[in-house]
């Protein structure tokens, strides 16, 4: 189009500068001139509009389907529905073919433990392990509306004779945003009780195994099918406050009891409401300035206990969490206190009675460093992106804080209570990567353990291993 304007401008000037003993007079050249330019600016608005008329391919072609075309004057202008024809291209007519919206990544992991004995997250003592994979899809379908969703695919997924984990959809959230203060969500939410079933990715976080109270008072990886909102407010200069308020579909115990092993199995379905009981859940999160982050959190819902006659039963779950730095200095933390009225569960316990009261917390201190020798010796394997961390983390968990089942069949007395110190180092090459190095000592009051297939429940199978464990991860 532009080499076209160009060649008639210098068409244009050398017919202007046409030697004199051309024999044409002056008022000749400059209507001849004229007429020229004229020409020029015909052809060009002919180019525009015959741009500007050509069809639309819809969809755009994508990979070897280059011969999809779109035939008739108009139908370019059809979006995807029942009014589009044809056969079979339609199942390439999609429109984040032609408009592509999503993004997609994830992250993943590989482990290796050799420990004394199995422990709560380790039912073998001497394993390799790969523990997640998780793709992570994002999309702006419009500047209002967004969408997210993981997909966690965990020890090698399920129906396979070297696999005995499983798939499943972890969230799958649709946000209208409304306002910075207040949006819309619905989906498959991560609960927001406490901040660790919300950062939960293996690369993110700076140890191998997750905190106990964030996997049997907080049955993380926790979510449910449900709707609210969520947003953030700037009370000053320096401070904000977020919150997340959700009504979700409740808990249920016949999908399993609420034992002495923890609240877990009771998680509700996805799919469906199983015993039409929703529960309520939210967080708010205050941070006075960069650095410092307190938190509370709470679930409140009813369920319906493992035996039908006893009535309905109610659970409710408190949490706080904190997050405190300064420097290369963290301190984290959460502590979660879990009420269950009517529980009639049997468990392992065998007397009938399940536990009405658990208990736990965990504190972890972690200092970054980055030695400037080891950036001048080898600058490509350390750079400014690099860091290592120092990291020791101690917990604690009783999932029967008022002893109901004490005396049952497998109970020691207080055998529900487990203490956990953890000491690491871990190098990120860059944020997103890390390799991990922890020693682990645990210790139970009690004989509740692990079953051969890694389940709780096996009283001859204590949960006290010690040892090291390895892992690394990233995100991609």
């Amino acid at each position: 189009m532009k080499m076209r304007l160009l060649l008639g401008t210098l068409s244009i000037l050398a017919l202007s500068v046409t030697p004199v003993f051309a024999e044409e007079s002056l008022e000749e050249r400059v209507k001849r001139l004229e007429e020229a330019l004229q020409k020029a600016q015909e052809r060009e608005s002919r180019t525009i509009q015959d741009d500007s008329a050509s069809p639309k391919q819809y969809p755009v072609p994508t990979g070897p389907m280059t011969d999809i075309r779109v035939g008739r004057p108009g139908e370019e202008n059809t979006s995807l529905g029942f009014s589009s024809t044809g056969s079979g291209k339609l199942i390439y007519a999609k429109p984040f073919l032609s408009a592509p919206k999503a993004t997609l990544g994830g992250y993943a992991d590989v482990m290796y433990n050799i420990l004394s004995r199995q422990n709560l997250d380790n039912p073998s003592r001497n394993s390799f392990g790969q523990q997640r994979l998780v793709p992570f899809i994002y999309a702006d379908i419009t500047d209002r509306v967004k969408f997210a969703a993981e997909i966690e695919i965990e020890r090698g997924g399920t129906n396979s004779p070297q696999g005995d984990g499983s798939i499943q959809v972890e969230f799958a959230q649709l946000d209208y945003l409304v306002d910075e203060r207040i949006n819309l969500r619905g989906g498959i939410l991560l609960m927001p009780v406490g901040k660790f079933n919300l950062l939960h990715d293996s690369p993110l976080n700076d140890l191998v195994d997750r905190p106990m109270v964030s996997r049997l008072i907080i049955p993380s990886t926790w979510f449910e099918a449900g709707a609210g909102i969520y947003g953030t407010f700037y009370p000053s200069a320096l401070s904000k406050i977020d919150y997340e308020l959700y009504a979700v579909n409740g808990m249920t115990q016949t999908a399993g009891a609420i034992t002495d092993l923890g609240i877990r199995s009771a998680r509700g379905s996805v799919s469906r409401d199983r015993d039409d009981s929703k529960a309520i859940v939210g967080r708010l999160a205050f941070s006075p300035m960069l650095g410092i982050e307190i938190a509370g959190s709470g679930y409140h819902g009813q369920y319906k206990p493992s035996t039908a006659t006893v009535g309905s039963g109610n659970i409710d779950i408190f949490a706080v969490d904190w997050t405190l730095q300064r420097g290369p200095f963290e301190l984290i933390g959460e502590a979660a206190w879990t009420r269950i009225s009517n529980n009639n569960a049997t468990g392992v316990t065998g007397n009938g009675i399940g536990p009405s009261g658990m208990f736990g917390y965990y504190v972890q201190g972690n200092y970054h460093f980055m030695p400037e020798l080891l950036k001048r010796l080898a600058p490509s394997h350390f750079s400014d992106a690099s860091t290592f961390t120092a990291t020791v983390r101690w917990e604690q968990i009783d999932t029967d804080t008022d002893n109901r089942t004490v005396g049952g069949a497998n109970t020691l007395g207080n055998r529900r209570e487990l203490d956990r110190l953890t000491v690491g180092l871990n190098f990120r090459p860059v944020e997103d990567m890390v390799f991990k190095i922890n020693w682990q000592h645990n210790a139970q009051n009690g004989a509740v353990g692990l079953t051969p297939a890694g389940d709780l429940g096996n009283a001859s199978s204590p949960m006290d291993g010690d040892g090291f464990l390895f892992q690394a991860a990233t995100y991609f």
